[in-house]
């Protein structure tokens, strides 16, 4: 590869290193300055004083000089954006223009020098976050990370996502083979040539560690990997059914049963309620077969204590990988007839955890001459490290995510005998395979993955699991064999190879419902809400996925006995044309967030632990109340996705306002909820309000639970607790509001007078002693940290690479969903990780913002160039056609083929 320079730019410092060291302006020039004076200064002084001078200047000479060094390091990866550069194996110039906040549209010819470019740009922009994650989903982060690495590095192995991802590349079309192989193309024409150093500063530290290392080049595998992961961080209930085993080990059935209730199908519109599938299969059996509540046999001491470890072992995943609970998105679309354009609207905002860079970057790509040679028009966004647009738009259609949320993983309790495994009576052969995970800085550690009939044994993997393997006991009335012992075993959707990248491509090429419609057929892990709107002004929702049938012993709420086989899976999935769809509803919206898709009445299970619908009754009562008022906007559409109402506070403050309380300083903060409106702004009005109402809740939260469970089941005070204590409110003399710590026996008053007037010392340490003063950004801060080095615990490198508080509204449970953790604290632990609003009539209408910034390099101006607007709720039109990203073009840079 060679790097030239158009004439336009020929005067300009090379971006990627900034000023020369030793031209006027540069370190080592700003450094020759300041000794060559200081040391004329020095001459004048006596003999004893300069000798003392004389060592001051060397000290502060080793900072500066240590200071330019570092900003030259720090610096020297930031990419080239202007100018030209030569990589072998394009078939035209590409062009890559930038705005002003560096988002790349690229231009080309062909569908394959669309793909390169989009790879040359990711890894210009975020190499090092593709890095970790192919490292991540190969189990070899302790490659670069050592020791600490290892037990992720097991489970993922275990698991297997590189060795899924290799089986699928033989199963897609060639056409996603050949713009997966171009992407990778792009990328390695970035790497030619390149030291670490020029490619991301994490590298430049890890080498400063000890760390030898030049990263190997990016393959198709190493895209479609990245998807398991996406898929591992929304795969569902598996959380849930180890928490319903372990609370019962606490406090027993019957009351545990009262910490997960119904979900309310009565209460919370679903996402279809009209649709060919939906008034079909309603008057079908509605059960065919498949039993909802089949009974369910109680586990033993010591298999609780199994999957508690399992749990545990769970948690100490990365959590950029993903927890798989607390998070979800919102979407919703509109009938052009009821906005003002006449056209439709789509909005979505998927939630996710928060990371630094965030999970997407922006980007469209453009083929200069629309065709069947080159069919792509696209822009969105994009995942570093996986060609195409993910959510977006091309010049026909336009959609948007949510997670699905099925049941697709479940655990199975296994009976173990040396290398066998025991089923409906007999001993079948595990398979049985060595890993080795090198480990930097230290020994290769050896692991031995086991592989029965429901997957992988993932109760091996980690030394803190070791007594499952102690573990002697069955069910009931169950004979383990002699000598053997207890594994849980993990069947997961997304571990068997699939389509979702044909799925990806056919999205961005869609051109209508029926096209959109055959591309997510596709879209198999993660289970996904498909909203969808088009030029023509149809809207529509699609729901695909690969869900598992499963056999009448297994309703997937809890663990299941693996040796019987009536808790099998059936070896079918739920049909892609029976999940429900719809297209132009009566109704004139689809609202998705994450709540049941369909009522009860549907054939097939897909789970009962849905979210329970706080955020999509709110979306869709807002969105009423302004069709109301006449037709609605995309200002309209952004004010939605910035509601802040908290939905249990209605039920909550009328109980604590009943509550006395002395006058004065203890009643301070109560006063402000008697006028409050029950929203969360981070600032100005109602914000005291909403800061004294959560630190309430989880002062509440704490007095009601902890007493009685253990800290690894504390009450986050997400929806599934809203509802558990608005049951409780209606039995103030149920045992929960009890603490059975002390002698006397509380009621729900007393408990609500405690969590009340503990709060009210809590914000008088936290913020001040006047109530009036106190604001909920105040306690509930965004900050945004590497996921790796970011947590290094050195000071200098964690200050490098991390931006930390911004003070946010929002909360748990509501449609600015910037959820936080009752149980750990105030501040930010999943967010809305973009938002847009999609205008099919007129694309250059469109807004969108990123929590982050398109760059994963620190020193770049685009590392968090978003995040200040998107705290503010604001956001930034998203150009499509090619006048208006060519008047919004900041920086070209020119891709084009050696001569």
């Amino acid at each position: 590869m060679t790097d030239t320079t158009s004439s336009a730019s020929a005067q300009q410092p090379d971006p990627a290193t900034g000023p020369s060291p030793a031209a006027p302006g540069g370190p080592a020039g700003a450094v020759a300055a300041f000794v060559v004076g200081t040391w004329r200064g020095f001459r004048s002084l006596p003999l004893p004083m300069r000798l003392t001078a004389y060592v001051a200047l060397g000290l502060v000479l080793l900072l500066v000089l240590a200071t330019a060094t570092t900003t030259v390091l720090v610096r020297r990866p930031l990419p080239q954006t202007a100018g030209s550069v030569e990589i072998a194996g394009l078939d035209g110039e590409v062009e890559v223009l930038r705005d002003e906040h560096g988002i790349a549209q690229v231009y080309a010819d062909t569908m394959g020098d669309l793909a390169r470019g989009q790879g040359y740009v990711h890894a210009q922009d975020r190499f090092f976050e593709m890095d970790v994650r192919r490292h991540a989903t190969a189990g070899r982060l302790a490659e670069l990370f050592g020791e600490e690495a290892v037990e992720s590095d097991a489970y993922v192995r275990t698991m297997g996502w590189r060795r899924v991802a290799e089986k699928e590349v033989a199963l897609l079309t060639p056409d996603t083979r050949a713009f997966l192989e171009a992407y990778a193309d792009g990328v390695n024409a970035y790497l030619d040539d390149r030291g670490t150093s020029s490619i991301s500063v994490e590298y430049t530290v890890l080498r400063l560690g000890g760390l030898d290392y030049q990263p190997e080049d990016w393959t198709p595998v190493d895209s479609l990997a990245w998807l398991k992961a996406m898929a591992w961080d929304l795969r569902g209930n598996m959380g849930d059914e180890i928490d319903r085993v372990l609370s019962a080990d606490a406090v027993g059935t019957e009351r545990a049963a009262e910490l997960f209730p119904a979900y309310p199908y009565d209460e919370v519109t679903p996402i279809v309620t009209q649709g060919a599938v939906v008034d079909q299969v309603y008057e079908q059996d509605a059960e065919r077969g498949q039993t909802r509540l089949p009974l369910r046999p109680g586990f033993e001491a010591d298999q609780r204590a199994a999957l508690r470890d399992l749990r545990d072992g769970m948690e100490r995943m990365p959590a950029w990988l993903g927890r798989g609970e607390g998070i979800g998105s919102n979407s919703w679309v509109v009938s052009g007839e009821l906005t003002e354009s006449g056209d439709p609207l789509l909005a979505n905002d998927p939630h996710l955890g928060t990371s630094l860079p965030g999970v997407w970057t922006q980007m469209g790509l453009h083929c200069r001459d629309v065709g069947p040679q080159c069919p792509l028009d696209v822009s969105g966004f994009t995942f570093s490290g996986v060609p195409g647009v993910i959510i977006g738009h091309n010049a026909d259609v336009a959609w948007g995510f949510t997670n699905l949320g099925p049941d697709v993983a479940d655990l199975f309790v296994e009976r173990v005998s040396g290398e066998d495994v025991l089923r409906d009576g007999e001993l079948r052969p595990l398979r049985i395979r060595e890993e080795v995970i090198r480990v930097q800085g230290g020994e290769d550690v050896r692991i031995t993955v086991r592989t029965g009939s429901h997957g992988p044994l993932v109760s091996d993997v980690a030394e803190q699991l070791a007594e499952v393997a102690d573990v002697a006991s069955g069910r009931l009335g169950t004979i383990v064999p002699e000598g053997g012992e207890a594994a849980v075993a993990l069947q997961w959707t997304a571990l068997q190879p699939g389509t979702t990248a044909d799925a990806i491509l056919a999205l961005n090429l869609a051109t209508d419902w029926d096209s959109f419609r055959a591309a997510a057929a596709d879209f198999e892990a993660p289970a996904q809400n498909l909203v969808y709107a088009d030029t023509e002004g149809h809207i529509g929702y699609q729901a695909p996925g690969r869900i598992p049938i499963r056999k009448s012993g297994n309703d997937g709420t809890v663990p299941s006995a693996g040796w019987l086989p009536e808790n099998d899976w059936t070896g079918s999935v739920v049909p892609y044309d029976a999940l429900p769809s719809v297209l132009d509803p009566d109704e004139g919206f689809v609202v998705t967030a994450n709540q049941a898709v369909v009522g009860p009445g549907y054939p097939y299970f897909l789970t009962d632990d849905w979210d329970r619908g706080a955020r999509s009754e709110r979306i869709r009562d807002l969105l009423t109340e302004r069709l109301a008022a006449g037709p609605v906007d995309a200002d309209d559409m952004l004010e939605v996705q910035l509601d802040t109402r908290n939905p249990m506070a209605p039920v909550l403050v009328p109980h604590l306002l009943d509550v006395p309380l002395d006058g004065g300083y203890a009643d301070d903060g109560q006063e402000l909820l008697g006028d409050w409106d029950f929203s969360q702004p981070a600032e100005g009005e109602h914000s005291a309000a909403a800061a004294y109402y959560n630190v309430v809740w989880a002062n509440l939260l704490d007095l009601v639970f902890d007493d009685e469970l253990p800290a690894d089941l504390a009450a986050d005070g997400g929806q599934r607790w809203m509802a558990v204590v608005t049951d409780l409110l209606d039995e103030p003399d149920d045992p929960w509001w009890d603490d059975v710590v002390t002698e006397e026996v509380e009621t729900r008053d007393d408990t609500l007078a405690r969590a009340m007037t503990e709060a009210r010392d809590e914000l008088v340490r936290r913020q001040a002693r006047d109530a009036e003063s106190w604001t909920w950004g105040h306690l509930h801060r965004l900050d945004l940290r590497s996921a790796t080095l970011g947590e290094s615990g050195i000071g200098p490198v964690e200050a490098l690479l991390n931006r930390d508080d911004w003070g946010v509204g929002g909360g748990s449970a509501i449609v600015d969903a910037t959820s936080w953790d009752a149980a750990e604290g105030y501040a930010v632990t999943a967010a809305p990780s973009m938002r847009l609003v999609t205008s099919p009539g007129d694309w250059d209408a469109s807004r969108w913002i990123n929590l982050t910034g398109v760059s994963g390099h620190p020193a770049s101006s685009h590392y968090t160039d978003q995040t200040d607007l998107w705290a503010a709720g604001e956001t930034l039109p998203w150009r499509f056609s090619d006048d208006a990203v060519e008047a919004a073009t900041e920086d070209r840079l020119v891709l084009q083929p050696p001569d």
